[in-house]
């Protein structure tokens, strides 16, 4: 099989990848190992983490349609109240976390609404339940993909192919020059970095999963076989076994209890673990219909660090195996033995909704993937770049090639290496046209976590609008060089095919490049309606 333009993965990354690129006329085979389009957003089941600016202009008009059709998909299919109908914002789940939250399924169909007319004309071909398995290369080219799919394996060739998968496959697969964990301070200067290089110093992944409560049901899984484990043991750098209420603080990197209800699951914004990732608000629907709230579980004490998915040593099923154990041993426990708010033990009416999900247990598709094998890029993003700490009032470094733009906090998550949570405050930054080209192979575009950062900036570049924007970049790029028989080495080269590029993306397509000056050099901590948890201090703790 061949194809114009090969789309490795289905996360926000490559759809938006496979949509630029069909929309500037190319054709299109997007490939996607479940059979949701989606990822981090549908598969992973996580809602969207995003900036202060998210509402405003500055934002990519691609991603500003996605999050629009969402709201507008819950308004013409579901029974919400006037108040709600009315509101511009609107916010189906109030979830603390994001200005949108949402179920999962409802991204799957607006993603399924975007493509459409492209599918349709016969530019985007979508392969559900794909995974690569081989690459051939031929010195500094990739020839071909081979993926594994329902009725058997399937080549493809094509003269451009982008990785879009969320651990960086094609990287080893195609034997392309990348990174993989935490680089060593000497190597990039970054003032928290680790002291020594370790591939396996990764973020924990999580597997996520939504409930709803049904007070004087009963809902009790069954007893997962590592329960046991999960109750008791203790890592060095955490304040109590997994399966409790306590976690670590951020802001005093101690521990302190955060409970899943505070007192009622009906207040707007508690600052309970039930308010923080909810994804449907009852108070927003006709009750007659929608009566319980449903909320995502992507909490601390279920992120899995035990052991690393990909690297030296490493044993990749038994890793996912384990953090599914971990996610229903810490349902489990709520059900069965978490004190209550109201001096009770257990929750038995906390019910998994499947059907929000796709699968059969109730657990997202597949597992939250923080941290992906990274390019050895033309340019490598670093905290100097990014960081307060490091900036002053400066602002993020100025990029000239900038085909983007972002923000988060550098947010990494406990690791696989024993390293506690690194938060540091971040400046609105660009994404440059450098990070996503490799070092050497000249057909190969990274388009999700696995462009051009190093282990701490992975923390700021791989949430959802800004994978989105780095898609909207390699789309753009592949089909500039499609269109001209040219290399994405031979842009990243050329300042006038640069600046080509750039006018495409801002004109054509409505993606902003850079931040206007006012934004570039506010700390997020200071903008007029910060999202929450954006102002943490930093801190990078290892305990032996």
């Amino acid at each position: 099989m061949s194809a114009g333009l090969l789309v490795v993965g289905g996360g926000l990354g490559g759809v938006a990848a496979a949509m630029t690129a069909a929309k500037l006329g190319c054709q299109v085979l997007l490939t996607e190992e479940t059979d949701w389009l989606g990822g981090q957003l549908t598969a992973q089941a996580v809602p969207s983490d995003e900036h202060p600016w998210i509402e405003s202009p500055h934002i990519s008009s691609g991603y500003r349609e996605l999050r629009t059709r969402i709201r507008d998909y819950y308004r013409r299919n579901y029974p919400l109240t006037a108040e709600a109908f009315a509101e511009p914002a609107l916010n189906p789940g109030l979830g603390n976390v994001s200005r949108l939250c949402h179920e999962p399924r409802v991204a799957v169909a607006v993603i399924d609404e975007l493509l459409a007319p492209y599918i349709s004309a016969g530019r985007i071909t979508v392969l559900y339940n794909h995974v690569p398995t081989a690459a051939t290369t031929d010195g500094d080219r990739v020839t071909s993909v081979t993926l594994r799919g329902p009725d058997g394996r399937t080549t493809v060739t094509a003269p451009l192919v982008v990785d879009a998968t969320e651990l960086g496959d094609l990287l080893e697969l195609a034997g392309v020059e990348h990174v993989l964990g935490a680089e060593a301070q000497s190597e990039t200067g970054e003032q928290f970095a680790a002291d020594v290089a370790d591939p396996l110093d990764q973020q924990a992944i999580t597997w996520c999963f939504p409930l709803e409560y049904r007070p004087g049901e009963d809902h009790t899984i069954e007893r997962p076989a590592s329960y046991g484990h999960w109750q008791t043991h203790v890592d060095p750098f955490w304040p109590g076994p997994q399966l409790s209420w306590v976690k670590i603080d951020i802001k005093t990197m101690g521990g302190r209890e955060n409970r899943i209800f505070e007192v009622d699951q009906d207040l707007p914004h508690a600052a309970d673990l039930w308010h923080f990732r909810r994804i449907r608000a009852r108070s927003q629907f006709d009750r007659s219909l929608i009566d319980t709230d449903i909320s995502l579980v992507n909490w601390p004490n279920v992120d899995y660090w035990e052991a690393a998915l990909v690297g030296p040593g490493t044993d990749k099923d038994r890793a996912l195996q384990r953090c599914r154990e971990l996610s229903l041993s810490y349902l489990h426990w709520m059900q069965t033995e978490a004190p209550r708010h109201d001096g009770g033990t257990g929750y038995p009416g906390l019910k998994l909704r499947p059907d929000l999900t796709g699968t059969a247990d109730g657990l997202a598709k597949s597992a939250y993937i923080r941290e992906s094998r990274r390019i050895r890029a033309r340019f490598t993003v670093l905290e100097q770049h990014v960081a307060v700490a490091d900036r002053g009032d400066a602002g993020a470094a100025f990029f000239a090639d900038g085909v983007g733009v972002g923000h988060y906090n550098i947010d990494l998550h406990p690791s696989t290496a024993g390293i506690n949570y690194v938060n540091l405050e971040v400046f609105p930054f660009q994404i440059p046209l450098g990070a996503l080209i490799p070092q050497r192979m000249r057909n190969l575009l990274p388009a999700n976590k696995n462009i051009g950062t190093t282990h701490l900036t992975n923390g700021c570049y791989r949430l959802h609008p800004v994978e989105w924007s780095i898609g909207e970049a390699v789309g753009a790029l592949a089909a500039q060089c499609l269109r001209n028989a040219t290399e994405p080495h031979a842009v990243a080269d050329s300042a006038q095919l640069t600046e080509d590029l750039q006018r495409t993306l801002t004109g054509t397509l409505g993606v902003p490049v850079k931040w206007p000056d006012d934004i570039a050099r506010t700390r997020p901590s200071q903008a007029a309606n910060p999202t929450p948890l954006h102002a943490a201090p930093e801190s990078r703790v290892k305990v032996s």
